[in-house]
């Protein structure tokens, strides 16, 4: 059992990696339960860039935000969410009809 969590914390410090640097190198992560499904990892590049993965249990979280050298933030607070850039497609999407975006099918 061990071994299995340690290659799925593994797998996902890849994918987080990944984000890392493509989003200038550096990044805050926050854990969130979320249900059956797991946890949500959200993250947030040096440059504003933001994501989010999931993971099948608390622990798997930690260790791959550990091995990817991200630091992990308690809450999803007004200080990260500040660095969050979105552009014209999640405006849209956010807003949908609501100011003229695309109708959702």
């Amino acid at each position: 059992m061990a071994a299995d969590t340690s290659k799925k914390a593994a797998r996902l410090a890849k994918e987080i990696g990944a984000f890392v640097r493509a989003h200038g190198g550096s990044a805050e992560g926050q854990i969130a339960y979320v249900g059956e499904k797991g946890f949500r990892v959200s993250l947030v590049g040096e440059d504003g860039g933001w994501g989010d993965l999931m993971a099948p249990s608390r622990e798997i979280a930690e260790q791959a935000l550990e091995q990817a050298g991200v630091t992990v933030k308690e809450s999803f607070d007004g200080e990260m969410a500040d660095r969050v850039r979105t552009g014209p497609y999640e405006w849209t999407r956010m807003a949908g009809v609501q100011i003229g975006g695309p109708a959702n099918p």
